[in-house]
């Protein structure tokens, strides 16, 4: 049934969320991206996440959340912040109410074009102990906007319970691999593709990415297709 519906994929171009885009072309008749500027690091992942979504064939939107950065300051939005993990575990990079302020304005879009799934990239495995990439927030905050705006929203994780390999694993799954680890922008310093090697997210994406392809050449080499 899905096939007949449309989609609205929260979008930043980064890995996570093109892996979801490519999922949710596979999935659904018509799909869009929306993409937040709220004073990110690099203005350069917002151009990113354009031109996949041109190259892709899918519609953009871009919403100003500038709000955003004057609210919650942190590394992710201020240059001259170290990237560094908080007293709690926390990363500073993460962004209080984000994800809480994103699922809610891409739901109101998604309204008014007349679809009523959200797709999003959050993922309980890897989450780097951010709160609101848990799925019991996710399934709330599904509440939540149902209630609010009496409209059927149903909001899809397809990396809710995958590491960075099963999430590789899944690119290659749709013949996707190559585009996600070239075209996209996961490094917090800007550097597109494999990014600078250095950033806890590139480390995270790395170790992923050679954890896939190590099990793939295992595979491969025990003829398991």
């Amino acid at each position: 049934m899905l096939k007949n519906e449309k989609a609205v994929v929260v979008f930043s171009g980064g890995q996570d969320s093109t892996t979801c885009l490519f999922w949710a072309k596979e999935q659904f008749a018509e799909v869009e991206t929306v993409t937040f500027d709220y004073g990110q690091r690099h203005k350069y992942e917002i151009q990113c996440a354009a031109q996949i979504a041109e190259e892709q064939g899918v519609k953009q939107t871009v919403l100003d959340m500038s709000l955003l950065n004057q609210l919650a300051p942190n590394a992710l939005t201020r240059s001259d912040m170290e990237i560094k993990e908080g007293d709690d575990g926390v990363p500073n990079t993460f962004v209080d109410g984000r994800n809480l302020l994103f699922l809610s304005f891409a739901a109101v879009l998604a309204k008014q074009v007349g679809a009523r799934h959200l797709v999003t990239g959050v993922c309980e495995t890897d989450f780097s102990g951010y709160p609101d990439c848990r799925d019991n927030f996710i399934k709330s905050l599904n509440v939540t906007l149902n209630l609010a705006m009496d409209y059927p929203f149903v909001i899809h994780t397809p990396l809710m319970w995958l590491d960075k390999a099963d999430t590789w694993e899944l690119a290659d799954q749709m013949n996707a691999l190559d585009y996600v680890r070239q075209n996209t922008l996961t490094c917090y310093n800007g550097i597109k593709g494999d990014g600078c090697g250095e950033c806890p997210a590139c480390q995270l994406r790395k170790a992923g990415l050679d954890k896939y392809l190590s099990r793939r050449t295992l595979q491969i080499k025990g003829g398991v297709q």
